[in-house]
């Protein structure tokens, strides 16, 4: 497996991390502000000047591999961008490179039909509209997909939907038009083909954002996370995707890419966290000595820095597996990563914050936030517990017959 970046990325790279410290990172304390004084569920002006410029340098949808509509980048290829963009919580989205809309386009690059791709492809990949995707479900444990109930039912050439929704991120954003509602439409399928995905317009009626969530306290406006009811939503049959039943099918072709891209970015934030961390041991002294030099602080600093080159190669490892051999055959990499990197992050914040003291945990340093984030994607995209048990099996199937094991 040869890492190195190609004269492609490399460029790619230099120019990404130029426009991150010459416009996003000076951006961050304005965005925050424009957030606080205005309407927190409107778009901020520095986020669409940011994105304006993004997309007059070509920096754009690069995270589309093997694609006519992106950057034609591979998995490996984009790893080493996503980190930069990770670095910065508002990062990404000035590259049209951030989620839910990421895997969105997906899908629909993937599994749309030709009418979808027109009606909602082409104005997410301009960054004309947002969207949202509609899975989790507040009534039933989620980590199991299996369990939604959430349902749409036929008659004649519409779907009517019912059910409630939550943790559907950007849905409480103005510019989010459309989502991806999956739910329950063939009953007496086979358990994993019970569930379909479907186009649902956000202004259909009997489509409502009940709340915007928190986490840890944090709202994320104005992009966030919600709550919502869908009650007798009327659609067209056509809106469906694939086809009846292929939710799950449509599922891991998603959820994959859209693990992975989490994954670098956690990278990319602990690195910034391990930068924090460093400039704090060194600028500060107490008890005659620089912050380095106390207690296990210089052990911490080598553990951070060894742990993050750990989480990176193993990305870059499950990014090459998923570009030779598929998702399907990467999938115990793609659960090992999707386990190993927010807590390596996690770690390494954890430390920062440490070194910081009290300012560690104020709103002084972006610290504290992001640790709430990483936090949250060890359950985003499919808890620990159920990634651990995905490798387990994995590595037990070679001694034992799979079938022995399901159900375990």
């Amino acid at each position: 497996m040869d890492f190195a970046y190609s004269p492609k990325v490399q460029q790619l790279r230099e120019r990404l991390t130029a426009f991150m410290e010459e416009h996003v990172y000076p951006a961050e304390a304005v965005f925050e502000q424009q957030v606080a004084e205005g309407n927190r569920w409107r778009p901020t002006a520095i986020m669409e000047t940011l994105k304006a410029r993004a997309k007059a340098e070509g920096l754009w949808n690069l995270f589309l591999p093997e694609s006519d509509y992106g950057a034609g980048l591979s998995n490996l290829e984009y790893a080493p961008l996503a980190e930069i963009m990770g670095r910065s919580l508002i990062g990404p989205e000035p590259f049209n490179c951030s989620a839910p809309d990421t895997g969105n386009m997906e899908v629909l690059v993937r599994y749309g039909s030709t009418e979808q791709k027109k009606r909602w492809l082409e104005p997410l990949l301009a960054g004309e509209i947002r969207s949202g995707f509609a899975m989790t479900e507040p009534g039933v444990a989620s980590s199991d997909a299996t369990n939604m109930q959430a349902s749409a039912r036929r008659d004649g050439d519409e779907w009517v939907i019912n059910g409630r929704k939550w943790w559907t991120s950007g849905a409480s954003d103005p510019r989010c038009t459309v989502l991806i509602f999956m739910g329950l439409t063939n009953p007496d399928n086979p358990r994993h083909q019970q569930h379909s995905m479907i186009l649902v317009p956000k202004d259909t009626p009997g489509v409502t954002v009940v709340r915007p969530l928190h986490v840890f306290g944090y709202d994320d406006a104005p992009h966030g996370h919600a709550e919502v009811l869908f009650e007798n939503v009327r659609v067209p049959y056509e809106n469906v995707i694939l086809g009846e039943g292929r939710g799950f099918e449509i599922a891991q072709g998603r959820l994959g890419p859209g693990r992975i891209h989490h994954c670098m970015r956690s990278i990319g934030m602990a690195e910034r966290a391990l930068e924090l961390m460093c400039k704090r041991s060194v600028s500060r002294t107490a008890f005659g000595k620089p912050l380095a030099r106390l207690g296990g602080n210089l052990d911490h600093i080598a553990d951070s820095r060894t742990e993050i080159n750990m989480a990176r190669l193993l990305t870059l490892n499950a990014a090459y597996m998923m570009d030779t051999v598929g998702n399907k055959v990467a999938a115990s990499e793609i659960a090992q990563i999707k386990v190993v990197a927010p807590n390596v992050a996690l770690r390494v914040i954890d430390r920062a914050i440490q070194m910081h003291g009290g300012a560690g945990v104020s709103q002084d340093f972006p610290l504290a936030y992001w640790y709430a984030m990483q936090r949250t994607l060890r359950l985003a995209d499919g808890p620990d517990e159920v990634h651990r048990a995905s490798i387990g099996k994995h590595e037990l199937a070679k001694y034992v017959p799979r079938e022995a094991l399901r159900g375990r």
